[in-house]
């Protein structure tokens, strides 16, 4: 997912509150697989936590399921 190529849902943060929040994001490992973006994460996790949806539910919209669940648990 690009930086600016987010889908267009009612729980994404505007690119003020991103900048807000982004220096208390942990940054990915530099080793390993090609991280996928913060924000495309943090987007996911604001999607499924007011619409109480299952991690699975995800749209194609954002990075895989999987991804972001294990990414918000090591968080």
């Amino acid at each position: 997912m690009k930086e600016k190529d987010y889908p267009d849902y009612p729980t994404n943060l505007t690119d003020e509150q991103w900048e807000i929040g982004k220096p208390l994001i942990p940054q990915p490992p530099k080793r390993g697989r090609k991280p996928i973006t913060r924000r495309a994460i943090i987007l996911a996790i604001l999607y499924v936590l007011p619409a109480g949806c299952p991690w699975r539910a995800l749209p194609k919209d954002f990075p895989r399921w999987k991804t972001v669940d294990n990414v918000f648990w090591q968080w």
